[in-house]
């Protein structure tokens, strides 16, 4: 008995033994397979908060392969759970999933440079193993959480470059292994906690770049082993510690931008053996910089611009490593050496930027400066009182990019060797004595983007190898002695954006018509200098501009009619010249304009009231003895009209008219009598090479050279029409109308012309070709019509001689018979559009300068942009607005449409043969008809309208139809 169950305890004591491993290992499988399906759901959850991924990078992360294969997931090779995830720049958008929290196994979650947003979950800190998190440039929103500190082996934290807000929490001083503390470039407020005192294992500490003030704690000083110490861009105040100066770890000490003041410590070069960078710009520190800081042979930035250091720059020969030394705006200087630290920096073979000025340094500029390192690229000494010359040797510094020197006493020419700096960026000279030419080498500087030598001496001629630089933003060369005329070279930088200043100087000669090539430029001044002749009309080509100043020449002249194109002017001022002629009223409507001066000049007329003019504290006319008119805060008189409202008996000119106009009367019947007989010449008829024609904005720009002023040939009230050619092969002319949509009937006056011409042809209108209504490449609307462009103009050229012609320009002479064939042709022309249109319509402006002429004399009616449709079928029934249509002068004083027409037509009938038998009287009457014609009595209005019945009766009669045709 005793011995069976003495075997049986044996049996089952070794069943125990052998079967329980396997016990262990089921329940350790159990465990590391519920975790690892824990980690699976873990990842797919953070996938589904994903709602942008550009790169794909989650594409593999899917049921096809085991979850530690999925990119950037790293697992433990033993138990297979998630250690690592590691998704940077990969342009993730979306948010952080709080199912990151049952990772509890991460030790590293690198998500930075993506476009994560909202708050960084709180369930961060059940990863109790989580070593290293970098969430830095993104867009996390919320306050840092401050369970953080409950992940107890933190050894970096990363959050800088985020839109995090609210105070650093206190808790991140409790985590004690804590290395790396970056918090920079979020919208952090309150003050440094002094908790952070406790991190004694941390080596970086920085929260640049925040809301942050108050004081620097004085537990910061317990941070032994620091090695970066970043506060810069804060609103910190009061000192610095002076303990924090004795870490002897620390390398870069950045507190600049802040409000700090004291002193720095005298061994400052001696307790931060280690140093590199040391910046405590931008505060209101005051004292003298320490001679030791010439210990610290480590250094490589020395910032302390913007405080309020004085006394001298230490001697700097053992700071070989420097590159870069910025003590701008400062009180340093005041005697004779104060630039004797310039040879010390030799020794710095890897200086890159010297930047002094804005201090009182006295002295000779040092011939030493030119052995400073060939790795300089920055060098500025402007605004000081330094005085000698530029060293010739200056052309060493072979890198040098900017070179600064404004404002000092310097003297002397400039080395022609400045040319060998072929690397020079910025060049500024400005505000000293230099004197002579400048060196033709300037032209040599082909990296050049800014030129500055205003202020200065110079003399001679301004080299025309300035125009070499064809990298130039601005250039400033005021207040000098230049004489001579500006080089046409200049002209043709067309990099010029920013501003081309000449004023000041002794300048002849005009403006040249190059000046057009300047499109981007945005200030141009010449003013005070002696420049003659007329503005160019070129000028309207730099639509750009916003200062335009050419005050002070002897410029003649009207104001160009191409200056309407400078919508974005600001600034104008053409004062103290000898201008003429009216203030053009497109003055009153550039909307942008704030500033106006042309007083003293000759202008005449009345005065606009709108735009600048509605304000007597932005434009300025004194000086301009004819003007009237305009706010009575001008006290200029009152523009006087000259009317007639007496009724005379017997008015000599109104006899005259009306004898006048019989005669031509029985002319006009007795050339349309010889056209019935069958004497008449036909014209050829020319097919249209062109077709069906598209033309976008591009095309139309390149078509007329840029909408330049040199190919502009008329300008009315809605807008501009320029000459242009299309087509490599036929090389088409073609005219082009730009409406100027500034107006605030441009638009109706487009849609009336499409609107009229859409279902018009007839060889005496003018042929449309196309029309344009896109967007330019500023962004605004723009719309044109394309016509078939007339060689010989219109007739108002023809019969209004003007006398500003070339003197070698053959005269524009019409026979009497061209005049009554261009009679005949509109005639035709009015009655296609009244009788054989399918609906009438009627014209509302018919004028010379309305009249178009091809190469064969042949007449063409233009501008339907006031033209109206007849709905009724009796045309008398449809009667005008209240309001004038038309141009003033050929102004209806009937009220049918037809009426209207016809007056029009009449009207500029009469004043074409006055203007014929070229008689001063005819002159007083063509300019007075419009007042006379409502004081002709009435048989004298009967005698009017009789010719004009008759006539036009026999343009409609038989003879018509021998020489109006209806289409091409």
């Amino acid at each position: 008995m005793g011995f069976t169950h003495y075997l049986f305890s044996s049996i089952l004591l070794l069943a125990v033994v052998v079967c329980l491993p396997f016990v262990f290992s089921s329940v350790s499988y159990a465990i590391t397979t519920i975790g690892n399906e824990t980690d699976r759901l873990s990842l797919l959850e953070f996938k589904t908060h994903i709602t942008k991924d550009p790169f794909g990078v989650l594409d593999s992360w899917d049921q096809t392969v085991h979850f530690c294969q999925w990119h950037g997931v790293i697992c433990a090779r033993r138990h297979q759970r998630v250690t690592a995830l590691h998704l940077s720049s990969s342009k993730l958008e979306g948010f952080l999933s709080p199912h990151i929290g049952n990772l509890s196994f991460l030790r590293s979650l690198w998500l930075q440079n993506n476009s994560f947003s909202r708050q960084i979950p709180p369930q961060v800190s059940h990863l109790q193993r989580l070593q290293v998190l970098k969430l830095h440039n993104n867009s996390f929103t919320g306050s840092i959480p401050a369970n953080l500190s409950a992940c107890s082996d933190l050894k970096t934290i990363y959050l800088s470059n985020n839109k995090l807000v609210d105070k650093i929490p206190e808790e991140l001083g409790s985590i004690p292994n804590l290395q790396h503390l970056q918090i920079a470039g979020n919208r952090l407020t309150g003050s440094i906690p002094p908790s952070l005192g406790n991190l004694s294992s941390l080596v970086e500490l920085w929260t640049s770049f925040n809301n942050l003030g108050g004081s620097i704690p004085e537990s910061l000083t317990q941070l032994t082993n620091l090695q970066l110490f970043a506060l810069e861009y804060n609103n910190l105040s009061g000192i610095i510690p002076p303990l924090l100066y004795n870490i002897s770890s620390i390398q870069e000490f950045w507190v600049n931008g802040n409000r700090l003041h004291g002193t720095l410590p005298r061994d400052l070069g001696t307790s931060l053996p280690l140093l590199k960078v040391f910046n405590i710009g931008f505060n209101h520190f005051t004292g003298n910089l320490p001679v030791s800081l010439s210990n610290a042979s480590n250094l490589v930035i020395f910032g302390g611009s913007k405080n309020e250091f004085t006394g001298k720059i230490p001697n700097l020969e053992k700071l070989h490593a420097l590159e870069w030394l910025s003590i701008y705006s400062n009180r340093l200087g005041g005697s004779e050496d104060d630039l004797s630290f310039v040879s010390s920096l030799s020794n710095a073979t890897h200086l890159s930027v010297l930047i002094i000025e804005t201090n009182n340094f006295e002295g000779m500029l040092p011939e030493s400066i030119a052995n400073l390192s060939t790795t300089t690229e920055l060098l500025s000494l402007g605004s000081n009182q330094i005085s000698g010359t530029i060293p010739a040797g200056i052309h060493n510094l072979k890198n040098l990019e900017s070179f600064y020197l404004f404002d000092n006493n310097l003297i002397g020419a400039i080395p022609s060797e400045i040319g060998m700096l072929k690397n020079l960026v910025e060049f500024e000279l400005d505000g000293n004595d230099f004197s002579g030419n400048i060196p033709e080498s300037i032209g040599n500087l082909s990296s050049l983007v800014y030129l500055s030598l205003a202020g200065n001496n110079f003399q001679g001629h301004i080299p025309s190898t300035i125009g070499n630089c064809q990298n130039l933003l601005g250039l400033n060369l005021s207040d000098n002695n230049f004489t001579g005329t500006i080089p046409v070279e200049i002209f043709g930088i067309t990099s010029l954006s920013v501003s081309l200043e000449l004023s000041s100087n002794s300048l002849r000669g005009s403006l040249p018509k190059e000046v057009r090539n300047l499109i981007n430029l945005g200030v141009l001044i010449l003013g005070q200098n002696m420049l003659s002749g007329k503005i160019p009309s070129d000028l309207g080509s730099c639509v750009r501009l916003e200062i335009l100043r050419l005050d002070g020449n002897f410029l003649q002249g009207s104001i160009p009619p191409s200056f309407s194109f400078l919508r974005g002017i600001q600034e104008l001022d053409l004062s103290n010249n000898n201008l003429t002629g009216s203030i053009p009223l497109f003055l009153g409507e550039l909307q942008v304009l704030e500033y106006l001066n042309i007083s003293h000049n000759d202008f005449d007329g009345e005065v606009p009231s709108k735009g600048v003019f509605s304000n007597s504290s932005a434009a300025f006319l004194m000086g301009n003895d004819m003007l009237c008119g305009g706010i009575s805060e001008f006290h200029l008189p009152k523009c006087i009209v000259k009317q007639s409202h007496k009724k005379k008996k017997s008015n000599p000119v109104v006899v005259i008219v009306a004898t006048v106009s019989g005669l031509l009367g029985a002319s006009l019947v007795f050339y349309c009598l010889y056209l019935v007989s069958g004497k008449k010449k036909r014209e050829e008829h020319v097919e249209n090479p062109l077709g069906n024609l598209q033309l976008s904005y591009q095309s139309l720009l390149r078509a007329t050279d840029g909408f330049s002023a040199t190919n502009l040939i008329g300008m009315g009230s809605f807008g501009s029409v320029y000459r242009g050619i299309i087509g490599e092969a036929e090389r088409t002319t073609i005219a082009v109308k730009v409406l100027n949509l500034v107006h605030p009937s441009a638009s109706k006056s487009f849609l009336a012309e499409c609107e009229a011409l859409r279902n018009i042809r007839h060889r005496n209108l003018v042929k449309t070709l196309t029309v344009c209504s896109s967007i330019d490449f500023q962004g605004k609307d723009f719309k044109a019509i394309v016509y078939e462009f007339m060689a010989n103009g219109s007739l108002d050229e023809w019969l209004h001689h003007s006398s500003s012609h070339a003197e070698d320009e053959v005269p524009k002479n019409l026979s009497f018979i061209q005049r009554l064939n261009i009679a005949v042709d509109v005639a035709c022309a009015l009655d296609y559009l009244h009788h054989q249109c399918e609906i009438p319509l009627v014209h509302c402006d018919i004028k010379p300068s309305n009249i178009l002429l091809n190469e064969y004399m042949t007449a063409h009616v233009a501008d339907f942009g006031l033209a109206r449709i007849l709905l009724e079928t009796n045309p008398a029934s449809q009667t005008s607005s209240t309001r004038i249509k038309g141009t003033i002068g050929y102004a209806s004083p009937g009220r049918t449409y037809f009426t209207l027409n016809i007056f029009f037509f009449f009207f500029f009938q009469l004043a074409e043969y006055l203007i014929y038998f070229q008689s001063k009287l005819a002159s007083i009457l063509v300019y007075q008809l419009q007042s006379m014609v409502w004081e002709v009595e009435f048989q004298h209005m009967v005698m009017f309208t009789a010719m004009a019945s008759f006539c036009w009766s026999c343009l409609q009669g038989r003879g018509l139809h021998m020489t109006c045709s209806k289409t091409d």
